[in-house]
């Protein structure tokens, strides 16, 4: 190993098979529209000092001395193993500085990364206990990859603003305003979420660990009665199932929400393992950290947008089908929305007596060509988890 990573912390990590990605940029693993908003801060003047001086006035002090006075600190007398795993999430993203790491007894499962300057992570027993090595390995990665994109900003914004929100909410309007900003950065946040899930991939470097430790967190410790694919069908049926309604309340579901639902999150990931992206990571082809401050803001806003309009495209919900029809011109939207409604329509006038030869009832009078047939429209609405 070089003099230089024995410098910096990372003489004592075990000898892996694992690729490693020295330099590594943040925005090689982060989602688009993620990638956009922290390349834009990024570029603000006197951002740092500003968002470290809120985060000193936030809860965030509070949790580090309470994390420190009433949680065990990872070290190597302490959780040795996962003391092992993030000096080698580390050492495999190239992040110099180890960030403390602390196990709080909590039967939730649950991890997070908290603060601007030295950033901290915190796992509960919960977590520990429900998963194994590689799959604990994938979530230690995911935690790094906050740490290294910085998205604790995020975090340190939101809790800034919703207390915000509670202190103006006598003045008319202004508690709106400021809960519109909120759910764009809720939005952020999901997607950041995201980003990180790809990180802990590029830990782990082991798909089907990840695939399992998602699902652990959605169904608990019974992997002998789940399976990867089933899981996967869920998020498919979900995307796709319902209609216009079952998409309204999807929206209205997840726009309280820090993190995308468990199913999506796990589609998400085997997208994203499957695309040249990822394989380019892989083969040693991606952005390094000291280009960063070249990011074009403008570039990275256009790859956001195109990011936004292929998932439009593509979406098999209902309601962005209908987004897509619009955008593309597409004739009797009036019946499309009728029918996507189902149940919403008023019936129409019965049909008289069909002439010999005339059009049959599958031409479309009967509004079943507008409808999806694979979960129909009386599904009660799913949250995905």
């Amino acid at each position: 190993m070089s003099d230089d990573h024995q410098h910096n912390g990372h003489e004592s990590v075990p000898s892996r098979q694992r690729r490693r990605f020295p330099g590594i940029s943040s925005r090689a693993y982060e989602h688009p529209a993620d990638r956009s908003a922290l390349v834009a801060l990024r570029k603000l003047s006197g951002f740092d000092t500003v968002f470290k001086a809120l985060s000193g006035l936030l809860p965030e002090r509070s949790l580090r001395l309470l994390f420190l006075s009433d949680s065990v600190r990872v070290s190597d007398r302490q959780f040795a193993h996962l003391n092992d795993m993030l000096r080698d999430a580390c050492y495999i993203l190239d992040l110099e500085k180890v960030p403390s790491m602390y196990v709080k007894q909590d039967p939730n499962p649950n991890a997070m990364c908290i603060g601007l300057d030295e950033p901290i992570i915190v796992v509960t027993t919960g977590l520990v206990e429900l998963l194994d090595e590689e799959e604990m390995r994938a979530v230690v990665g995911h935690e790094v990859g906050h740490a290294l994109s910085g998205h604790a900003v995020y975090r340190t914004v939101l809790l800034f603003l919703t207390s915000l929100a509670v202190r103006v909410a006598w003045i008319p309007l202004g508690n709106v305003a400021i809960m519109a900003i909120v759910t764009a950065l809720r939005e952020w946040f999901r997607k950041s979420e995201l980003s990180a899930d790809r990180a802990g991939l590029l830990v782990g470097q082991d798909l089907q660990a990840s695939m399992r430790g998602l699902m652990k967190i959605a169904g608990g410790n019974h992997l002998h009665e789940m399976n990867v694919d089933a899981f996967l069908e869920q998020a498919e049926e979900y995307e796709a199932g319902g209609d216009l309604r079952d998409s309204v309340l999807k929206i209205l579901n997840v726009l309280p929400r820090s993190h995308p639902f468990t199913t999506v999150r796990a589609a998400e990931l085997k997208k994203w393992e499957a695309s040249r992206d990822h394989q380019r990571i892989m083969d040693g082809h991606y952005p390094r950290r000291d280009e960063d401050k070249d990011a074009s803001v403008r570039d990275s806003w256009r790859e956001s947008a195109t990011s936004y309009a292929g998932e439009v495209k593509n979406s098999k919900d209902p309601l962005m089908k209908l987004v897509n029809d619009i955008a593309g011109g597409a004739g009797d939207l009036g019946g499309r929305v009728r029918r996507g409604f189902g149940g919403f329509a008023a019936p129409g006038p019965k049909a008289g007596p069909r002439e010999p030869g005339g059009p049959s009832e599958s031409d479309g009078t009967d509004g079943t060509d507008g409808r999806d047939n694979g979960n129909g429209g009386g599904q009660p609405p799913r949250d995905g988890a």
